[in-house]
């Protein structure tokens, strides 16, 4: 099964009320596709996308060919435990927060939140449907702040609230499911102003986040 096929995760649009596009981002300025629709908005988290598949080589960060870091290492070990309930064909994507990054976390569940997942039709599963999965496989999911019909309002009053020293910003995505090429139409994100870009260079001076007590996600994952 190495010879699955990998797939990029797809770039998310920022919405126009955004303060940290930078010069190479997407805004998304016609929203006009999610009004009416049941989205839910998550905690936009601080690390590192990454995606698992079925085999045994079957992991990458953004890039398909990622090569590993220490910082990658736990993400990879949760791979190769939970790649036998991956169905051929389907993937897993979600945030490596293993590595210290731009925001420092000290009270995280799990070392890897998902948050989306594919399946042989390159179709994104409900978010309903990923919570279940989340559910069965004992992974953490990010933070949700809002679920509810599409409303601009409530969004802009969202991004005023965040607290933007310890949260980079909310995702937001339409509770059904969608095509890949359709994402721009049913994903989108705010981020926080001046947020940092990290890249490889982040890597010299790297150390792990924090857990709380006591509690990781999957349990077996526990040191």
């Amino acid at each position: 099964m190495d010879n699955i096929k990998r797939t990029k995760y797809h770039r998310t649009y920022h919405v126009d009320w955004s303060k940290g596009v930078q010069s190479d981002d997407k805004v998304n300025k016609d929203l006009s596709h999610f009004e009416g629709k049941m989205i839910v908005a998550t905690e936009k988290m601080d690390g590192e996308c990454t995606t698992m598949y079925s085999d045994i080589n079957g992991m990458h960060a953004r890039s398909t060919s990622s090569t590993t870091n220490w910082t990658r290492d736990w993400c990879k070990k949760l791979q190769i435990s939970i790649m036998q309930d991956i169905p051929e064909g389907y993937r897993l994507v979600g945030e490596n927060m293993f590595g210290e990054h731009s925001i420092r976390y000290d009270d995280l569940e799990s070392y890897f939140y998902l948050f989306s997942i594919w399946n042989d039709k390159n179709e994104c599963l409900s978010w309903d449907e990923t919570l279940e999965w989340a559910n069965i496989l004992d992974l953490a999911t990010p933070k949700v702040f809002y679920r509810g019909v599409y409303d601009e309002k409530v969004l802009k009053d969202l991004a005023d609230s965040i607290d933007t020293n310890t949260c980079e910003g909310y995702v937001i995505r339409t509770v059904d499911g969608f095509h890949y090429n359709d994402s721009s139409k049913h994903i989108a994100k705010w981020v926080r102003e001046g947020h940092v870009q990290t890249n490889e260079h982040w890597l010299k001076n790297a150390k792990p986040n924090g857990l709380k007590e006591g509690i990781i996600k999957p349990a077996y994952m526990k040191k």
